[in-house]
Order: structure tokens, then C-alpha cells, then sequence
């Protein structure tokens, strides 16, 4: 089924209002959710609406609250979500976090007491837009055991980075410091595919490539210890310095009952022509370099775009069921 972004974006926020979200917040989210469709994204896009409505109705998330933004420092903004969504409390916080960083030359802006912001690229992707170099983490239900061990301790802790250039994005990664996101796994298991070695343990600490196994078990961390130590520091920032909930004490994330999930977000924005007029042209030499070897490419760079969208049958027969069509 092929669907374009505005329809996505269209049906995505019908779905979020029938499920009793407020205006503002389903058109914040839809946009999120339309984004990741565009860029590829699968697991942030609509195959996370049906969790967004299921816990809607069941109060996991607000969908009308209104979050509170505050200054506890020069450079510092904070906004609390209020067990809300995330991208509504993001976009209440942003102009302040990007006036703090060109007055400042750095900031920090982070997101309290929220709802899983699946894609952590597409915020700092807006940062990036207004020239600034955004880098953001945040942390997830516990499902990473450390290296050598079987008990969950992190979740998937995300990290993103965006640097902007004179035609969009000079650099975009946006990825988990576990093997691999959690969404693959279910993915695997829904198509009856086995995983490969290396993304998983079972319930023993052993190697698995079974799903159910890895399920049942805990994921592990992308390239060993290194990945291991980006986690923990992901969950120090995003849980630590928001005052958020440690990964330790959220319950899995699509589950439709439970208590919210209460997340953080920590972002870290900085103004490059306050710190070196020729940041770009630096960086320009390195990506000159890259282009004249045939096969590389600076992550992100170019943004894919996608519209119309390839969605499956099932998933846009749901979509439609959810918004009431």
C-alpha cells in the first residue's frame, strides 16, 4: 500500500484524537509519527500508533496536560511533561533552548516526566534547523544486561546527534546502544524470522537467535563494552540530570496498563559560530575527504525522504480502524 506523508500525518492524528488526545498534542505526535514514516524510520513511525492510542484510553499517557518550562540557570532549561507526551513538551521548551544557546554558546535542554519519544533524531533534527549542533539521549524500559551478564539493567538508551550544514543536515545519527532496538526483535518474532548472533541473550546469558528467547531474556549492548559505558552514560544524563525515572523502574513501554512511564530526554545544544567562525569549512574538509571514497558516506547525509510511503496492508488497515474510518 503505497500512502502519502499528508495522509499518514492526517490519519495518525484522527487516530490520536479519537483515542482522547487533545488538539495541540495529536498534531505534535502525528507529526513525529508522519517524520519517521518519511525517513524510513518503521519502528517510530505507525507501528507505535496503536500503543499511543491503547494507552491513551488507558491513561499510561496524558493527552491533554500542559507542560511546565523553567530556567534553573543560565543555559539551563528544563520542562516537565507531566506525564505527557514528549514532542508537545519538546516544542513548549525549544525556542527558549535555542535563544539560551546562542547567548550562551551551549545549553541544555531537557524533558521531564514524559512519555517515550520513540524517534530521538527527529528533535534533534529540529534543533539542527535552527543552525545549532543538537545532541540528545534518552532512556527506556530495562532490557540491556551488561556484557557477560543476563539481568536487564538499561534500556535500548538512545543517543542522537545532528550538525547542521548549509543544505540540511551535515551529519544525522540517531541510534541505540544496544545491538539493536528493541522493535527488531518483535519484528523478527511477528514474521517468525530468526535474529542474528550477537543482538541477544535468553534467560541464562546464553547466545540466542531465537526471538522468543531474546524476549524472554535481554538484549545486548552495540560493540561490547563501549556500548555498555555510551548506555549507562545515556541513562546518567537522561534519568540523572531530568530528574526522570531510571530504566530500572519503567515497565515495558507498549504494555497498555501500568503507570507512566515517566521518561527523560536530555538534550545539549551548542551555537558553533560563537565557539569558531570556520566550524564549517573544518567540516567541510573532512566530508570532501569522505566523498572521494567510493562506498562511504557521513551518516545521514543525504536525509532520505520517502512520499509516497510503502505501509503494509495490516498496519494501514489499522491505522484506519483507529482513526475511525
Amino acid at each position: 500500500m503505497q500512502v502519502s506523508v499528508a495522509e499518514i500525518l492526517a490519519r495518525s492524528r484522527a487516530a490520536l484524537l479519537a483515542h482522547g488526545a487533545g488538539k495541540g498534542p495529536a498534531e505534535a505526535v502525528a507529526r513525529a509519527v508522519a517524520r519517521a514514516e518519511e525517513t524510513g524510520n518503521v519502528i517510530c513511525g505507525l507501528y507505535y500508533l496503536e500503543s499511543y492510542c491503547v494507552q491513551l484510553q488507558s491513561g499510561r499517557v496524558s493527552g491533554t496536560v500542559e507542560p511546565e518550562v523553567s530556567l534553573p540557570a543560565p543555559g539551563c532549561v528544563r520542562v516537565d511533561a507531566r506525564f505527557g507526551f514528549a514532542q508537545p513538551a519538546f516544542a513548549r521548551a525549544l525556542p527558549q533552548a535555542l535563544e539560551a544557546a546562542r547567548e550562551n554558546g551551549v545549553a541544555t535542554l531537557s524533558v521531564a516526566h514524559s512519555h517515550t519519544c520513540t524517534s530521538l533524531g527527529y528533535f534533534t533534527e529540529q534543533i539542527a534547523e535552527a543552525g545549532v549542533i543538537a545532541m540528545g539521549m534518552t532512556n527506556a524500559s530495562a532490557i540491556v544486561a551488561g556484557p557477560g551478564g543476563q539481568t536487564p539493567v538499561l534500556g535500548t538508551n538512545p543517543f542522537a546527534i545532528t550538525i547542521p550544514g548549509p543544505d540540511g543536515p551535515a551529519l544525522h545519527a540517531d541510534f541505540s546502544t544496544s545491538a539493536v532496538a528493541l522493535g527488531r526483535i518483535t519484528m523478527a518474532r511477528a514474521a517468525g524470522e530468526a535474529i542474528p548472533l550477537g543482538w541477544a541473550v535468553d534467560a541464562e546469558g546464553n547466545p540466542t537467535t531465537d526471538p522468543e528467547a531474546a524476549l524472554a531474556g535481554a538484549l545486548q549492548s552495540a560493540a561490547g563494552h563501549k556500548g555498555w559505558a555510551l548506555g549507562l552514560m545515556v541513562e546518567a544524563f537522561a534519568a540523572g540530570l531530568t530528574g526522570s525515572v531510571n530504566s530500572l523502574d519503567v515497565k515495558g513501554l507498549k504494555a497498555a496498563e501500568g503507570p507512566p512511564h515517566g521518561l527523560g530526554q536530555f538534550y545539549i545544544l551548542i551555537d558553533p559560530g560563537a565557539h569558531d567562525p570556520a566550524f564549517a569549512d573544518r567540516l567541510a574538509r573532512v566530508a570532501d575527504a569522505i566523498a572521494e571514497d567510493p562506498g562511504v558516506r557521513i551518516p545521514g547525509v543525504p536525509r532520505r525522504r520517502l512520499d509516497p510511503v510503502d505501509v503494509p496492508d495490516a498496519l494501514w488497515a489499522k491505522t484506519l480502524a483507529l482513526a475511525g474510518a
